[in-house]
């Protein structure tokens, strides 16, 4: 699994941030979504996927790999 985000899309709702702490973090002058590992571990993919379902801007872009 890789990451990447949209950081112009982003509205700075923060659902990715409660949905996964340990992979998204919000810049503190205007909230918007700052991605901490570009490659989470499989323990978080499943967080992952449901940050980006939950980001109302869509700016969270999932790509899986092959294996997974």
């Amino acid at each position: 699994m890789k990451l990447t985000v949209d950081e112009p899309k982003c509205v700075a709702a923060g659902q990715c941030v409660l949905i996964a702490p340990d992979v998204f973090d919000q810049r503190e002058e205007d909230g918007v979504v700052v991605l901490l590992t570009e490659a989470p571990g499989a323990d978080r993919h499943r967080a992952v996927r449901e940050s980006a379902l939950a980001c109302p801007a869509a700016a969270i872009h999932v790509a899986e790999s092959r294996t997974e």
